[in-house]
């Protein structure tokens, strides 16, 4: 047998065409999954040119996940509509992985912004501001419910925007009705809620009315968080302004970036209006 007149490759030709060690040409052959189209008499492995396809098919397959012994069941019982199949399902499976990447992408990509923003603040200043429409995706209602009923909101929330992809990388946080804070109750919340910049069609959202604000930053856990709203009040009386209808909280530093609770800072957007 004349391996040059004939087209054949030696295993490590063949290895080296495929930008593989020969061992890998070795166990795929005692594996049953690539093996050469001839041996000579002296027991040497001979591949045909046409076979680097299916090492790259091979290749490919594995780097989507599919196990060796998937890969062997499929080629024991291949045929163009079997491929067709197998590479449908495969196209399906990269576009969810893509969009699961461009999802995280834009997570990180909100978290940065908003970090980026919270050093550039002075958390010691009270502020009125003109906030635009945003829309949230919210919880159940929360308000009045047991510490217990509160943990299972919290997780059906969390499981909520991971199974519909809403986690936008906003932090999430809760709005108090007028209510609760003329009370005093800060933190019998009515609505845990994410910001969704992109909002996704067929999901219920609320529309937080653009209009006037007064945003402040309390630094330290929500044990002490009245004294904030302490100061939050008496600048809506320096102003002459009524409290609006809601009242939102988000962290800026949490646990993520603080080690400890004295150290986190909550942002604080009083919905006010002219008296």
């Amino acid at each position: 047998m004349n391996k040059k007149e004939g087209k054949y490759l030696t295993t490590g030709e063949f290895a080296k065409l495929c930008k593989v060690n020969k061992q890998t040409i070795f166990y795929y052959d005692q594996i049953g999954l690539l093996s050469p189209v001839m041996k000579n008499e002296k027991g040497y492995r001979y591949y045909s040119i046409h076979q680097i396809e299916l090492f790259f098919v091979i290749d490919l397959l594995k780097d989507l996940g599919m196990s060796l012994n998937d890969i062997q069941q499929y080629m024991e019982n291949k045929s163009p509509e079997s491929f067709l199949s197998l590479m449908h399902k495969k196209k399906g499976e990269i576009v969810k992985k893509r969009q699961e990447v461009e999802m995280k992408e834009k997570m990180i990509e909100a978290k940065i912004a908003l970090m980026e923003e919270a050093s550039r603040l002075d958390f010691h200043q009270i502020t009125f501001e003109q906030l635009p429409e945003a829309t949230l995706y919210l919880s159940r209602n929360i308000q009045n419910i047991t510490d217990e009923e509160f943990v299972e909101v919290i997780s059906d929330f969390i499981n909520e925007l991971n199974i519909s992809q809403l986690d936008s990388g906003f932090p999430i946080g809760c709005i108090t009705n007028r209510e609760q804070v003329i009370k005093g109750e800060f933190s019998n919340y009515s609505y845990l809620y994410i910001e969704q910049p992109n909002p996704k069609e067929g999901y219920p959202y609320f529309q937080a009315v653009k209009g006037d604000f007064l945003i402040g930053y309390h630094i330290g856990d929500e044990k002490t968080i009245k004294h904030t709203y302490k100061r939050l009040f008496s600048e809506m009386e320096r102003l002459n302004l009524a409290l609006g209808d809601y009242v939102f909280e988000e962290y800026i530093y949490d646990t993520v970036v603080m080690n400890h609770k004295e150290h986190f800072v909550t942002k604080i957007m009083v919905q006010v209006d002219q008296k």
